[in-house]
């Protein structure tokens, strides 16, 4: 698949399918990104599971953080991404060993690595690169259903 653009039905179908999302990368610090889209997603219904080995254990935004995605009780469907390129290996890995594979991969702005995409997608997960949720989810999500719901009322 081509990453240098995505169609917004593409976006639109992680966004809209997706109830349980890891966070991989997330922050204690609440001036991190990271920290803040977990907090967009709590408030948009999300189920929300912070994933960082060295905050294992504490609370972010009300939320346990987990060591690893395999650590996680539940299926997830969304892992989103707040680590540099070259740990997306790693991640792909890690999602590869689930034995409930999630939807999707969404790795963040400035996190793109061709290959790993690549090893997901071959095993059926959709990857986004190099976007910032928070600002497709107004564009692609919330359009999407504000024209179904027009349609609706027709």
């Amino acid at each position: 698949m081509n990453h240098d653009t995505y169609l917004n039905s593409y976006l639109a179908d992680i966004l809209a399918t997706a109830k349980n999302v890891a966070v991989v990368g997330a922050s204690t610090d609440d001036k991190r990104p990271s920290h803040w889209i977990s907090g967009f997603l709590l408030g948009k219904g999300y189920h929300v599971f912070p994933v960082n080995p060295l905050h294992r254990g504490e609370m972010i935004l009300g939320k346990r953080v987990y060591g690893s995605l395999a650590e996680i009780p539940e299926p997830i469907d969304l892992v989103d991404v707040f680590r540099r390129p070259e740990h997306l290996d790693s991640i792909v890995d890690d999602v590869l060993a689930m034995s409930q594979r999630p939807q999707a991969i969404w790795c963040q702005l400035g996190i793109r690595n061709d290959e790993a995409a690549a090893r997901a997608e071959a095993a059926g997960i959709k990857v986004v690169m190099n976007r910032a949720l928070v600002c497709e989810y107004p564009l692609v999500y919330e359009r999407m259903h504000a024209s179904s719901a027009q349609g609706h009322a027709a």
